[in-house]
C-alpha cells in the first residue's frame, strides 16, 4: 500500500472490534452499543431481524439472474432478459473497473435499503459529530466493514432444482466480479472517515472445505477468486480479513493475500496453531490475527467467562507462539508484546442470534479484555 493510504499506517495493538451482527432492531441502538464497547474500531451493524440484511440478500443485490421472492432467493439464467442483463452488467463492471468514480450508483454499490447500518456508521464517523462524542471526542483508529464472501454466497444460493450457484460458471463469474467491486465500493465509501478501513469477508461456508459436499472444489480456483476480491479491496485502500467462525483449511487460507485472519480462538485455536509454519510466515509478512476469544456459541460459556479468565486463556494460547526456539513453544522472534501488536480482540462470531443480555456481555468482555491486554503488554 502507498504511504499516503491511512490503512498503511494501521497498527492492531490489541484493539477491540466486533463481528457484524447484533440482536436489536434499531441501527442507532446498535451503533450506540458498538461505540460504547469498541469505540476505537467501530463497525457497521447487520441486524438479522431485517430480512433484507441476510447474508445472501445483502450482497447479491444487482446481480443478474438472482431472483428474490417473499419466501426464497434463487438463481435462474433461463429468463428471457438474462442475456441482455448480463451483457449490461459486464459492461458496467468494465467501466467501473476503469473508473472507480462510477461505483456509486452502479450495481456494485450496496443500497441503504440493504445495509442501513453501513450508512449509519458512515454518518456517525463522517457527518454526525454527536455520535463521535460518545467516544469522548477521540477520533476512531479505524472503521470496519464486512461483506459476504463468494464461497458462502455461491454455495448458499441455488436454482429451482437445488443446484448450488458455485457450480454454474456464468453466475459464479458474475458473483466474483460483482463482489470484487462491491468490496472496492465499500472501502471507498468508509474511507470518507479519513481513517484506515478494515473489511472482513465473512466465509462461514469455508468450514465445509474437505467435506464430502465440496470434494470437487478446486482450492486453486477458490484461492484465485478470493484473491480477486481481496485485491480489489486492497487496491481501494483497505485492509482485508477473512472471517471463519469454525474450523477450515487454515494452510489454504493463510496462503491467500489477506491481511487479517479472523478465527474462533475460543473453540478452534488448536486447529489454527497446528499450522505453525504457515502462521509464522503470515505474521512475519505483517499479517494480523483477529483473535476471536470471546465466546458466542454457548450461553453458558458467555455466562462463566470474565475479562480476567479470557486474559489467562489468551496468554495460554499465545504461549504456543512465543518463547525461545527449541523450548517446545513458539518462535523466538515473538514475545507477547510483539504478538499483541499484530492482534485484534474480537468475539468468536456475531451476536445476532443471542439474547440481548448475552450479546451485551460479549461486547463488554471484548472491550474489557482488550484494555486488560493493552495495559499489561503495551
Amino acid at each position: 500500500m502507498t504511504q499516503d493510504n491511512p490503512s498503511s499506517r494501521f497498527q492492531a495493538n490489541g484493539l477491540a472490534t466486533l463481528i457484524g451482527s447484533l440482536p436489536v432492531t434499531d441501527h442507532k441502538e446498535a451503533l450506540s452499543l458498538i461505540f460504547e464497547h469498541t469505540p476505537d474500531i467501530p463497525l457497521w451493524p447487520q441486524l438479522p431481524s431485517n430480512p433484507k440484511e441476510g447474508m445472501l440478500s445483502q450482497f447479491s443485490e444487482g446481480i443478474p439472474g438472482i431472483i428474490e421472492e417473499a419466501d426464497r432467493t434463487y438463481f435462474d439464467i433461463q429468463t428471457a432478459t438474462f442475456d441482455e442483463e448480463m451483457l449490461s452488467y459486464f459492461e458496467q463492471y468494465l467501466a467501473a473497473l476503469e473508473d472507480p468514480a462510477l461505483l456509486p450508483g452502479s450495481p456494485f454499490a450496496v443500497s441503504k435499503d440493504r445495509a442501513q447500518g453501513l450508512f449509519a456508521l458512515q454518518e456517525a464517523v463522517v457527518v454526525n459529530s454527536s455520535m463521535s462524542g460518545a467516544v469522548a471526542g477521540k477520533a476512531v483508529v479505524a472503521v470496519k466493514g464486512q461483506m459476504t464472501g463468494p464461497f458462502t454466497l455461491l454455495t448458499g444460493l441455488h436454482d429451482r432444482e437445488g443446484r448450488a450457484a458455485y457450480y454454474e460458471p456464468t453466475i459464479r463469474e458474475m458473483v466474483v466480479k460483482g463482489l470484487s467491486l462491491k468490496a472496492a465500493w465499500q472501502v471507498r465509501f468508509l474511507a470518507e472517515a479519513h481513517a484506515p478501513v478494515i473489511l472482513f469477508i465473512d466465509e462461514p461456508a469455508l468450514a465445509g472445505l474437505g467435506s464430502s459436499a465440496f470434494l470437487s472444489v478446486s482450492l486453486d480456483e477458490l484461492g484465485q477468486e478470493l484473491n480477486e476480491i481481496i485485491g480489489a479491496a486492497q487496491a481501494a485502500g483497505g485492509l482485508v480479513g477473512i472471517h471463519v467462525c469454525a474450523n477450515t483449511d487454515w494452510e489454504f487460507l493463510l496462503s491467500t493475500s489477506i491481511d487479517i485472519v479472523s478465527f474462533d480462538a475460543y473453540g478452534f485455536f488448536d486447529k489454527l496453531v497446528a499450522c505453525k509454519d504457515a502462521l509464522f510466515t503470515f505474521l512475519e509478512r505483517g499479517g494480523i490475527l483477529a483473535w476471536g476469544i470471546v465466546p458466542t456459541s454457548e450461553k453458558e460459556y458467555i455466562e462463566q467467562e470474565t475479562a480476567e479468565s479470557l486474559l489467562a486463556r489468551w496468554e495460554a494460547q499465545a504461549a504456543q507462539l512465543v518463547g525461545s526456539v527449541g523450548d517446545g513453544g513458539g518462535n523466538g522472534s515473538w514475545d507477547y508484546n510483539a504478538l499483541l501488536r499484530q492482534t485484534l480482540i474480537t468475539p468468536s462470531c456475531g451476536t445476532g442470534s443471542l439474547p440481548l443480555a448475552h450479546a451485551k456481555k460479549v461486547l463488554a468482555l471484548t472491550g474489557d479484555l482488550s484494555r486488560l491486554l493493552r495495559d499489561k503488554y503495551l
